[in-house]
């Protein structure tokens, strides 16, 4: 049974808000214990917590195996922003595994400005694989539009997002009109639980139910992928 827990306080936004102001690796130094023990430590235990939550969902698998936390460091070898240190925490509960982010699972990001976002969606397609993903989209539309159009899903989620590309192939360009999301390289969604629930108690509860809203339309790229990607 899920234990009841209030994992977070407001310390936790607190450092997050001046770690925004103050990132550098000499401010985060002299205050290294303040967030191994206000973020870190209660930020796992709210993971595995959650994780636990979400195990339901999938009783085929051990999401304990399949969930990762994001390190603060930011990777600055290829960026213009050379802070050393994200401004928010992430974590992500992937049923593929963590490598395989193909198939959608649950992303959690804490930012001290909105509070939290439960993301999902697909990414790392290649063009072959995102080719066969139209095309099953384009013979399977009615379908997709249903599950996004469902009011539980529209609700919490409103719009599928993703970059897209400018061209696409000749074959599809009929089908433009009657379904947007065919132009996107990647597709994701989210839906945010703001500030003033972050410090609510039943937070997990809330995340779980915004999940199952999803699981329908996760199933879908699930089943493309499995039956057409992998």
């Amino acid at each position: 049974m899920h234990r009841k827990m209030k994992c977070f306080n407001k310390s936790l936004l607190v450092f997050l808000e001046d770690l925004e102001k103050n990132n550098s690796k000499e401010w985060f130094h002299e205050n290294k214990k303040r967030y191994e023990l206000e973020v870190k430590a209660p930020f796992k235990l709210f993971v595995d917590d959650l994780q636990a939550t979400l195990q339901p969902f999938y009783p085929e698998i051990d999401l304990s195996d399949r969930t990762s936390i994001q390190r603060i460091n930011r990777d600055v070898r290829f960026s213009k922003d050379k802070t050393p240190y994200k401004t928010q925490l992430g974590a992500m509960i992937m049923p593929g595994g963590k490598k395989n982010i193909m198939v959608p699972g649950c992303h959690i990001v804490v930012n001290a400005n909105y509070g939290l976002r439960v993301y999902s969606g697909v990414q790392g397609l290649n063009k072959e694989q995102l080719y066969r993903l139209r095309v099953y989209l384009k013979d399977h539309n009615m379908e997709f539009n249903r599950l996004i159009h469902e009011r539980g899903f529209s609700s919490y989620y409103g719009e599928i997002k993703g970059e897209k590309n400018k061209r696409i192939d000749k074959e599809f360009q009929p089908f433009l009109e009657e379904q947007p999301l065919i132009l996107n390289k990647n597709f994701y969604w989210y839906t945010e639980i703001d500030r003033a629930d972050f410090l609510n108690d039943r937070l997990i509860e809330m995340i779980r139910d915004a999940y199952e809203k999803t699981l329908p339309v996760n199933k879908w790229f699930e089943k493309v992928i499995n039956l057409l990607i992998i």
